[in-house]
């Protein structure tokens, strides 16, 4: 049985929830990611920001991500996966809440995220061929 945190990349690492977009922005183009997971003080999981979140959230809202924290972006809905999670059971998560990325935590602490290229470098084409067809039919999550 494979798990998320047989296919998830480890290292995850948060930005906090005080941090800028424009500093969240500039971490993710560090990184060569399109999204980060969001911690506060507590250095718990409080939601993830996404490179599509600041474009459409922030910019084409007229707000300055200089000014706007990722904690302000944050969405009230957390979506998230243990790291023992079965990946088909996290495939159908992923799917019925329509997200392309998700954090893994072990014991309420953060390890590691799964993004789409987890998914295809893991997966048979069928199984990735079907994520894509149900994540990508629902509209986006603004």
């Amino acid at each position: 049985m494979m798990t998320a945190r047989d296919i998830m990349h480890n290292n995850a690492e948060c930005v906090d929830a005080n941090e800028s977009l424009s500093e969240a922005a500039q971490r993710m183009r560090d990184d060569h990611v399109g999204a980060l997971p969001i911690c506060g003080n507590d250095n718990r999981l409080h939601g993830i920001i996404t490179d599509r979140d600041i474009v459409v959230k922030c910019i084409a809202g007229g707000h300055d991500p200089n000014t706007v924290t990722a904690g302000q972006l944050a969405d009230d809905r957390l979506i998230w996966v243990e790291a023992e999670t079965e990946i088909h059971d996290c495939l159908q998560m992923m799917e019925d809440n329509s997200v392309r990325r998700v954090p893994v935590l072990d014991n309420r602490k953060l390890v590691g995220m799964i993004s789409e290229a987890d998914i295809a470098q893991h997966l048979s084409e069928d199984e990735v061929a079907e994520f894509v067809e149900r994540v990508y039919a629902a509209p986006p999550n603004n």
